[in-house]
């Protein structure tokens, strides 16, 4: 998918064109795995994007949140209230998805169209299959989700959407007994007072997390937490304090109790090979009466002058910063130019939109190593939003790279998107890879029975027969991008009905074999044999010298293991020869209990 009308000819087109065709990771989202796609117009137009910019140009809070208002009406509301924000980059994201996913020709979403489109959408989103649609038309191959540290982890494919720990409420909100709750219920540790049992229960969220695939350990920052080391002492004196008196406890205890499961995260995240993801210089609640998600703000006094002792004490952790304000960037770019570990990391809310990502994302790729930079991650909360964030940073990047790497430089095309593939694609795969000890992801539908591997080249699909599910390399051996996994059992035996086919209504009836004075019935031979006449020797069981299975005897000339027969000259009905009282009495008196005792000598 591209939308190159919208970029110049030139250089920026060929940059542009070449960076939509890379298959992405989006490194950063809020995607609900079991929900990850819309079902109607209400979940996009309920993204905090538009209702805190409706709110902030006139309409009341009260008819945004109206719990008694079903999607449609909410739609319809927020529509009429859509006339001041077409100037914004969030708008364009709305017209942008409506017209790549659901077939909107117009340039404006307005009260006399809004009912159509939401029908026809609505009916698209139905599809069982619109999240993977919605993938593949984005050209997105997996999403990092973000996922609070109880989350189970189950029910849904962990390398499509990629588990992330995030830690907000563990390291600010530990106070709460509800949170305490949580974390002895998913852990099966009880705080009790021990810096033990606080390490332990820790401990124990990564494991299940980086043994479900997760990549990152995350948290979200207020300009206030400075990251510091907090002795055994004091921190056993604080988590003390917070457990007898909870969210009344000291603020000096609350802060020290932060510090110490902060720096214990980090330690952990050393320990299992997770990057530490940092979103650094959030508010909470700056504006009370805005609408839910719409009430946080940056702080400029925020400074990453108050990570440099995390960053020195942790060479080996990754921590790819994000700063919620671009007058931050300059910093964070001094920070990642100095600091190996410091890694940039996309364009955060507040500086989200095309001027700040260009000054930005210019200043990084003038200043920082090129494989210290993750370029974007959407942030979204429903798949729609990947492609048109995404698309708009392209654009801007393709950009920058054009004017600044061709026009000044005198870089190839190919060079500049070279350079494009490492900060879109490439950085998430070194910076955030899967960890070791992760286990396999097994797609929530069983798999069993033969495995096709289908390859799609230039168009042509290919199909693979296989015995077992391939493992990672030998797909990526292939040499494609795209590869499905489909069940395709093959019929182990007959199935019950056709052996009814096959077996006659009428049972074969052959007498009383065994009794002399009941004449039996007439047996009629296979292959028109007229007798088969058994002697005393052909009854008799006999021991292999070998195995010491005991079977008939079989003559030498018996090459096909069949009793010889003698057909007689007229080719009569076989005469039944029956067997003598001597016979009948020898097989009457035949014991097999040795055989059962021979089976437990084995």
């Amino acid at each position: 998918m591209s939308d190159s009308s919208s970029v110049a000819n030139g250089p920026k087109s060929e940059i542009y064109e070449a960076l939509t065709s890379i298959r992405l990771i989006d490194p950063h989202s809020h995607i609900n795995p079991h929900s990850p796609a819309s079902t109607t117009l209400a979940d996009l137009l309920g993204y905090h994007y538009y209702t805190e910019l409706a709110h902030s140009a006139g309409m009341p809070k009260s008819r945004i949140e109206d719990e008694a208002i079903g999607p449609k009406e909410l739609v319809e509301r927020l529509v009429g209230g859509l006339q001041p924000l077409e100037n914004t980059a969030q708008y364009s994201w709305l017209i942008e998805i409506c017209r790549t996913f659901f077939g909107f020709e117009d340039d404006r979403l307005h009260l006399n169209n809004w009912e159509a489109l939401y029908d026809r959408s609505e009916s698209i989103m139905a599809s069982a299959q619109w999240s993977e649609t919605v993938l593949d038309q984005s050209n997105v191959q997996a999403v990092f989700l973000t996922n609070d540290f109880d989350d189970a982890l189950e029910g849904f494919d962990t390398d499509t959407y990629i588990p992330c720990l995030r830690t907000d409420d563990l390291v600010f909100h530990l106070a709460k007994p509800e949170v305490r709750g949580r974390l002895a219920a998913c852990t099966g540790i009880e705080l009790d007072g021990s810096l033990e049992s606080l390490r332990s229960s820790l401990k124990q969220r990564f494991e299940h997390f980086v043994r479900r695939g997760a990549r990152a350990c995350a948290i979200s920052i207020p300009p206030t937490f400075t990251p510091t080391p907090v002795g055994d002492g004091r921190a056993s004196t604080a988590l003390n304090a917070v457990l007898q008196k909870g969210i009344s406890a000291d603020a000096s205890h609350l802060e020290a109790l932060s510090r110490r499961v902060f720096w214990t995260l980090a330690e952990l995240c050393d320990e299992f090979g997770l990057p530490f993801d940092l979103m650094i210089g959030v508010n909470r609640q700056v504006y009370p009466e805005g609408v839910f998600q719409g009430q946080d703000l940056y702080d400029s006094r925020v400074s990453l002058i108050q990570y440099r002792e995390l960053f020195n004490s942790f060479p080996n952790v990754k921590f790819p910063i994000s700063v919620l304000a671009s007058v931050t960037n300059q910093e964070l770019v001094s920070y990642a130019w100095i600091f190996p570990n410091v890694i940039t990391n996309g364009h955060w809310w507040y500086s989200n939109t095309p001027s700040f990502i260009a000054r930005d994302s210019a200043a990084r790729l003038e200043a920082v190593p090129q494989t210290k930079q993750i370029g974007y991650y959407s942030d979204a909360y429903k798949l729609e939003f990947i492609w048109p964030k995404f698309d708009m940073y392209r654009k801007v990047l393709s950009g920058v790279l054009a004017d600044q790497f061709v026009g000044d430089r005198g870089w190839s095309i190919e060079r500049a998107v070279e350079l494009g593939r490492r900060v879109l694609r490439d950085n998430v795969d070194e910076v955030f890879p899967r960890p070791e000890g992760a286990e396999a992801s097994i797609a929530p539908e069983e798999i069993t029975g033969v495995v096709g591997v289908a390859t799609a080249v230039a168009g042509v699909t290919e199909v693979l027969q296989v015995d077992a599910l391939p493992a990672e390399e030998e797909v990526q051996e292939l040499g494609v991008d795209d590869v499905e996994l489909s069940d395709t059992p093959e019929p182990t035996g007959t199935s019950a009905d056709e052996l009814e086919t096959l077996v006659e209504d009428e049972t074969l009836d052959v007498g009383n074999l065994l009794d002399e004075d009941e004449p039996t019935a007439q047996i009629t031979p296979l292959r028109g044999e007229t007798s088969f006449n058994p002697d005393d020797d052909s009854l008799q069981l006999q021991s292999d010298p070998t195995t010491g299975e005991f079977t008939l005897p079989v003559s030498d000339s018996d090459s096909d293991d069949t009793l010889e027969i003698s057909p007689s000259e007229d080719d009569s009905p076989a005469e039944k020869t029956d067997p003598t009282a001597e016979t009948v009495q020898e097989l009457e008196e035949f014991d097999l209990e040795f055989l059962d005792d021979d089976e437990e000598s084995k």
